[in-house]
């Protein structure tokens, strides 16, 4: 999944400029991206015609969306929150003005979208908040720092930094009660995907089952009774290593631990897989092995019909997973329902998003986020 940092410039003067750029930020976190850094608000004066002061700020963004569907986005937030824009739009007196200033370092030229922005190099109440949070980024055409451009620019405007913060509106989704978050789900639920937003958005360390590199799962999906021990116990040995590992090793930079697979779905899959003296020796093992293994603290399960991993596994085309039958997911989704109905000493969450695609809708993924941290 590839993720776009962007940078937006918001300003306002009419009404409560303050609230216009907390909604504004709340706005582009409910749709657009999570908010990776915020400025100061500075007070400054109307450009380029007589009006109120405004409050500017800037903000920088990651997205999965492209730069036009950005621009769709932010113009929509706009019209939300009341700007109306007349045929003489350019300097006139707005509840709120959202730009794109950079996209990645991408040059762009469209009828609707110029990035950079031609005039940001040109204005020091875009300046200055930008090298609040982005003071070393190149502008390419110029082959300037944002610093060095608010340095050459010969705005001479007096800017003043209001003393109230904006607010993140990521804190409402609190992981802080976690060290250690394990999110599990069926092939194809969309676990993966899952993790690696949340650790991109709040900072996490990402711990990622490393079943690419498994010689025996296209075997085994050819033929199931003859693999499935080798590839369990190969699974058990590389699922330990790594946990063992990964979890063993602090790392100072990051808030939590987010993983898209726990400990015991080992001998969840192996129940289904293993013929019965198989999988009672593949047991014994797996409590050998895994006893001083660390637990988490919370445990969230992805429940998904399986007519939606059929289609999400077609969707992802990995060719060894193409002939997976419904059957086999059906008994994977019991095996991981029984084995949650009788555990005891895990927190567990089980979501059902069957109805939800948090991969290509936001509110989709801020709904999934809702029900972890409640």
């Amino acid at each position: 999944m590839q993720f776009n940092k962007v940078y937006i410039s918001l300003g306002s003067n009419k009404g409560d400029k303050f609230k216009n750029l907390q909604l504004a930020i709340d706005a582009v976190y409910t749709s657009v991206g999570a908010i990776k850094a915020i400025s100061k608000v500075y007070k400054t004066p109307a450009f380029g015609f007589e009006s109120d002061d405004f409050f500017n700020a800037c903000i920088t963004i990651e997205t999965h969306l492209v730069a036009e569907e950005v621009l769709k986005e932010l113009l929509a937030i706009e019209v939300k929150l009341g700007r109306v824009r007349t045929q003489t739009e350019g300097y006139e007196a707005r509840i709120i003005d959202l730009d794109i200033l950079f996209f990645e370092n991408q040059t762009i030229n469209t009828e609707s979208l110029q990035v950079p922005h031609p005039e940001l190099h040109k204005r020091k109440f875009v300046l200055e908040p930008l090298k609040d949070i982005a003071a070393k980024f190149q502008h390419e055409k110029y082959k300037a720092t944002v610093l060095e451009l608010l340095e050459l620019c010969d705005d001479d405007s007096a800017l003043e930094p209001i003393n109230i913060w904006l607010k993140n509106p990521k804190k409402s989704h609190d992981f802080s009660k976690y060290n250690y978050i394990a999110i599990e789900g069926n092939i194809g639920a969309g676990k993966t995907s899952l993790v690696t937003k949340i650790s991109k958005d709040y900072n996490a360390k990402l711990i990622l089952e490393r079943f690419a590199d498994n010689p025996f799962l296209p075997k085994f999906y050819e033929d199931k009774h003859r693999y499935a021990f080798t590839l369990e116990m190969s699974f058990l040995a590389d699922r330990y290593q790594q946990l063992s590992d990964d979890l063993a090793q602090l790392d100072l930079f990051k808030d939590f631990i987010v993983s898209d697979y726990d400990v015991f779905k080992s001998l969840i899959f192996s129940k289904i897989t293993l013929q019965e003296d198989e999988f009672k020796l593949y047991r014994r093992l797996f409590y050998l092995m895994y006893k001083d293994i660390a637990k988490p603290e919370l445990y969230v399960y992805l429940y998904q019909n399986t007519e939606r991993l059929q289609q999400n596994i077609k969707k992802r085309g990995r060719d060894y997973e193409q002939n997976i039958e419904s059957d086999y997911l059906e008994k994977i989704n019991s095996g991981y329902l029984d084995f949650l109905k009788n555990q005891t000493e895990l927190n567990i969450k089980i979501i059902d998003i069957s109805d939800k695609d948090f991969v290509k809708n936001r509110a989709d993924y801020l709904w999934v986020l809702d029900q972890i941290c409640e």
